[in-house]
């Protein structure tokens, strides 16, 4: 191993000097291997950190410029080393003198996000006896995925007791439980004697991370993550969603500084609904379920008027129809503008068996026709083999179908082809 791992001493360091021990080539890319960084390599749930890598000088043939800064991409670990990938394919001597500096708010919003997940998971270990079998840590929430199993003292996990231990996580805040990094390198035996939440299953580089106090197991894991010195400064812990997950519980949250502008962006939402409800958070709900009450009855009604309006327009249409006009050779056509799309296909299902060849029900909005029959005619067919000639779209079923065009002239000029074409 290389790199001196800085963060490993104090998380708090936000740079460093250094020294360019290895230069490789990625994708077009360079990638240098130092022997001090701050950086912090993608690992244990925990993104990768961020920063600027600055050159001083170069003790090598190739002279470099002073006060070159390049962007540090990605840090990652391969091979028991730690690469840090650079937005440049520039050639770098090995040997050349630089400054590393952190990207500080990625690194510390990362600290209070993981802090925040070692302290919620904790305290559903210590109440529940839940097991933590999955951490993600994405762009917009986190989750963890617990299980029941072993010591578990409850059968289930419900949205009472997500808020109980969201409670609880919080009260440790306040309580601004320290948060305590203890390294053991390679001594196994040593770091599993510690009481912990999880068995310990690495056997080098070993590093546990508790809450509280030493002689808690509900705090205390094996991690290799970046943490912050105290509850406190992870701020808030905030819970949103509960949901079943391959036989376990998967919990979204938040924490820190993003659970506050998430809590805050929520509030927003919840006070603007308030004001167009004329409702304060303390009535939104009773004045919510009122209105929606009220729309169910509007729809019932609606819904009741259209099945009469359909009833009598069918009435009219099959009245209206006779076998001499189309045995003619014309197709019966009638035209709509305030029933909808959906009201007129609502419609063509109860109209159809009573259609003995073909109907349109020109829907003029959208210069859409629908082709209505019992089946005898192929509607389906015949819009599929002549709607393109006017740059429509659309398909059917034997009984129905539609044919969708850019204009009024070309829905016409449609359907004089289709009547020319069953003469």
């Amino acid at each position: 191993m290389i790199t001196k791992r800085l963060y490993k001493e104090d998380p708090y360091l936000r740079s460093c000097e250094t020294q360019i021990f290895r230069v490789v080539s990625i994708s077009g890319k360079k990638a240098v291997i130092l022997k001090e960084s701050v950086l912090f390599p993608e690992g244990g749930g925990q993104s990768s950190d961020r920063g600027t890598l600055t050159l001083l000088y170069s003790t090598g043939d190739t002279a470099v410029r002073d006060g070159q800064q390049y962007q540090v991409l990605d840090v990652y670990e391969h091979d028991g080393e730690i690469y840090n990938l650079l937005d440049t394919g520039d050639d770098i001597p090995i040997g050349t003198r630089c400054r590393v500096d952190l990207d500080w708010q990625r690194r510390f919003d990362n600290m209070q996000r993981h802090s925040g997940e070692h302290l919620l998971t904790g305290i559903f270990h210590r109440e529940y006896g839940a097991t933590n079998r999955g951490f993600h840590m994405g762009d917009d929430y986190m989750t963890i995925d617990l299980a029941l199993e072993g010591y578990a003292k409850v059968n289930e996990i419900n949205w009472d007791m997500v808020k109980k231990a969201e409670l609880l996580a919080n009260e440790a805040i306040y309580e601004d439980l320290p948060i305590i990094v203890r390294q053991f390198g390679d001594d196994y035996k040593e770091a599993a004697k510690q009481p912990q939440r999880k068995p310990l299953t690495v056997k080098k580089d070993i590093t546990l991370v508790g809450i509280g106090s030493n002689d808690e197991e509900w705090g205390c894991v094996a991690c290799c993550g970046t943490h912050l010195k105290s509850c406190a400064q992870v701020g808030l812990i905030k819970c949103f969603k509960l949901e079943p997950n391959k036989g376990m519980y998967r919990i979204y949250f938040e924490a820190g500084r993003r659970a506050f502008l998430r809590y805050q962006e929520e509030m927003e939402v919840l006070h603007t609904l308030g004001r167009k409800m004329s409702a304060g958070t303390e009535d939104i709900l009773a004045k919510y379920d009122a209105q929606t009450e009220k729309n169910r009855e509007k729809y019932t009604q609606l819904s009741d008027l259209k099945r009469e309006i359909f009833a009598r327009e069918i009435e009219r249409i099959t009245s209206e129809l006779s076998d001499e006009a189309v045995t003619a050779g014309s197709i019966p056509a009638w035209h709509y503008d305030i029933l909808s799309l959906d009201d007129l296909s609502t419609m063509s299902r109860d109209l159809s068996p009573l259609v003995k060849k073909l109907i349109f029900l020109v829907h003029d909005p959208s210069h859409t026709v629908l082709l209505v029959s019992d089946g005898t005619i192929k509607c389906g067919q015949l819009v599929r083999d002549n709607v393109g000639i006017y740059n429509g779209k659309g398909g059917g079923s034997d009984t129905f179908a539609r044919a969708i065009f850019q204009s009024k002239d070309m829905a016409e000029t449609f359907m004089d082809l289709i009547e020319k074409h069953l003469k």
